[in-house]
């Protein structure tokens, strides 16, 4: 296989007998530099779309060439001669046959004291002849009344605008009467007594375990009132605290006779073997001291003497 040319291993061609060849072999090359980008459009006429056009009533812009009415061959109607019909049928309601003239226009006032445009026209001059009255009528005395009985109202019978009412009799066991009545007729129309069954009856579950038959004990009576027993009280009130010891369990201790020992008039000095005063020594002071911490790093450590210099603590 390697002598034929081919590049690839058998192993690498499985499914194919051979290695695909190319399809020109040895085709002069041309170069796309002097070939300019769609050259046929440039040839020949050219697509004209005529441009935008501005809006306006014309038929530009839609699919038909002519406007189409949304109802073809109706009625055509002419506002105008409608307009001229209804005045020939308004002019019809006039009275005479001329037409409305309005009245000319109002004069204008030429001072305070004219009466042009009233309803009553200029007015005479006042009289002093005073007129003649009616004879006075007096309107008569006030309405009086009964004067109001004195007292709140309640217990006082004749005091309110209505009769007081009148009293009607009433049965008091009227109910009882009724009642009375009602179960002698029920009674009556009973047949016989009341029904009782002729077993003994018995419970739905099992009997009590617990129940006796044995006959209860006598009641237990109530026993005698002891003696009356009356609270403590003191014979006195109690003493307020004080060196007296009052109010203690125990009496106040009786005074000693010891008498006591004088003090020393002056202390006695001690002395070591060599004569001189016993002085202790003193504690022990503060001072600074560093941590184990601050012992196993110190400033002088450096990379060159780390492992020879010996810790503080044992690890």
């Amino acid at each position: 296989m390697a002598d034929k040319g081919f590049n690839k291993t058998d192993m690498e061609r499985i499914g194919i007998f051979q290695e695909p060849s190319y399809i020109s072999i040895g085709d002069p090359y041309k170069s796309n530099a002097g070939v300019g980008f769609n050259q046929a459009a440039a040839k020949g006429k050219q697509m004209l779309p005529g441009g935008t056009k501005e809006k306006s009533a014309q038929q530009h812009g839609y699919f038909n060439e002519k406007y189409q009415r949304v109802l073809e061959g109706e009625a055509y109607t002419d506002p105008i001669k409608m307009r001229r019909q209804d005045r020939l049928k308004q002019k019809t309601k006039n009275v005479g046959g001329k037409a409305f003239l309005p009245s000319s226009a109002t004069k204008e006032m030429c001072g305070l004291g004219n009466h042009f445009g009233t309803l009553s026209g200029p007015i005479s001059a006042l009289s002093p002849q005073e007129r003649a009255k009616k004879e006075y009528k007096s309107p008569g005395k006030n309405f009086y009344t009964t004067p109001g009985h004195r007292g709140t109202g309640y217990g006082y019978v004749p005091i309110t605008i209505g009769q007081y009412a009148k009293y009607q009799g009433y049965d008091y066991d009227k109910i009882k009467d009724i009642s009375k009545k009602e179960n002698e007729a029920h009674k009556k129309s009973l047949k016989g007594g009341a029904f009782r069954l002729n077993m003994h009856p018995r419970n739905f579950f099992d009997e009590n375990p617990y129940r006796s038959d044995k006959a209860l004990p006598p009641v237990r009576t109530k026993s005698e009132k002891g003696p009356e027993v009356k609270p403590f009280k003191p014979s006195s009130p109690g003493k307020n605290p004080a060196g007296c010891k009052a109010g203690t369990f125990d009496p106040y201790p009786s005074h000693s006779s010891n008498v006591y020992k004088p003090k020393s008039s002056h202390v006695k000095l001690v002395v070591n073997k060599t004569g001189k005063i016993f002085m202790p020594n003193g504690g022990p002071k503060t001072a600074p001291v560093n941590s184990v911490l601050d012992q196993n790093v110190v400033r002088s450590i450096n990379k060159t003497n780390y492992k020879v210099v010996n810790s503080v603590m044992s690890y």
